[in-house]
């Protein structure tokens, strides 16, 4: 089954040019379109898409507000930001209120389409030059290492939880670890569940901001 997507973004011209370049490849479907956040959400709701490309600045409802709105209703669609901003505050804002990733506007169409498959499977995709930019925030931000958390999780949760900080997928992680895929999503959900999270991306942030990523 080809990936579902909705293109929300306030520019015309930037949609059309997002929808000629994912329908060339038959494992995409363009479902829908919106100019606006609000509308965006409308039609999150009624068409149910697997990857949301969600513009951050709009007029009205903001992409935040918007994607805040889809994931808490749907949160199996998963929500990348496509934007113009590069500011640190933005990304982790975007990270924290439930974006599966966070690209800019400048990016590279392989870059793209392979982010909208490691989005819809699950993974947490943010561009390589916002990475630094993330890490730098969190750490100038930290207080202290969150060592009562540390506790709470096995050694392998904790090595699975710093390869998720690096942006590892389950079979990174599977292969680096020496376990089984199905041993890392085990792992995965225990974190989860541990430390009140619900996403691998929540995850990653919250290594990071907590010193828990080495």
């Amino acid at each position: 089954m080809p990936i579902k997507i909705l293109l929300v973004d306030d520019h015309t011209l930037f949609r059309s040019g997002i929808r000629l370049l994912l329908q060339r490849n038959p494992e995409f479907e363009i479902v829908g379109e919106a100019s606006d956040g609000l509308e965006g959400v409308k039609r999150a709701k009624q068409l149910r898409p697997d990857v949301v490309l969600m513009d951050l600045n709009m007029t009205g409802l903001s992409g935040l507000e918007a994607m805040q709105l889809i994931v808490e209703d749907l949160p199996d669609t998963a929500v990348l930001m496509l934007t113009v901003s590069e500011e640190a505050e933005d990304l982790s804002t975007a990270l924290k209120n439930g974006a599966r990733g966070y690209l800019l506007k400048n990016i590279e169409a392989e870059y793209l389409t392979q982010a909208i498959k490691r989005a819809a499977a699950g993974e947490p995709v943010i561009a390589e030059s916002m990475t630094a930019k993330l890490v730098m925030q969190f750490r100038a931000g930290q207080n202290q290492v969150a060592a009562p958390e540390r506790e709470k999780l096995t050694p392998r949760e904790r090595e699975t939880m710093i390869c998720l900080a690096r942006g590892e997928s389950n079979k990174e992680i599977a292969r680096n670890l020496d376990v089984a895929e199905s041993t890392v999503k085990i792992h995965v959900q225990n974190i989860l569940k541990k430390l009140n999270l619900t996403s691998r991306v929540q995850i990653a942030v919250y290594a990071v901001e907590h010193g828990l990523d080495k």
